[in-house]
């Protein structure tokens, strides 16, 4: 079982950038799709971003497409979500999330993940 740690959240003024960084051990990544999660306060768990095993393909909610970035690194076991024009409607706890996954090109389906970080708070004033 893969185990994922978050690092990377904070506070930031609306129309700047963060970096997310998802660090994993237990297992490679590399047997994983990977995502990128948000919830805020009374609402369910929203997919921002997923990516393939290999790295080729992505998938992004219409809501960050064009600001969002999601990426791998199979050899350092990580996975970043690159955040660029933040708005306030972005601040949301964020979770990285694994998905075991046969195909190396399909990023994976909400329903999909099986395995979580703690999450990271993003902050986006206004």
């Amino acid at each position: 079982q893969v185990q994922l740690v978050e690092s990377g959240g904070g506070l930031v003024q609306a129309g700047g950038s963060l970096r997310l960084s998802c660090a994993a051990s237990g297992r490679t990544l590399s047997v994983y799709s990977m995502g990128w999660f948000r919830q805020t306060p009374g609402k369910e768990r929203q997919l921002v971003a997923s990516i393939a095993r290999s790295g080729t393909n992505t998938d992004y909610t219409d809501s960050v497409k064009g600001r969002f970035t999601v990426s791998r690194d199979n050899a350092e076991n990580t996975v970043f979500l690159q955040m660029n024009s933040l708005k306030p409607e972005d601040t949301a706890v964020y979770y990285c999330a694994a998905a075991p996954s046969l195909s190396a090109w399909r990023p994976a389906a909400e329903y999909e993940f099986r395995y979580w970080g703690q999450g990271t708070q993003v902050t986006v004033s206004s």
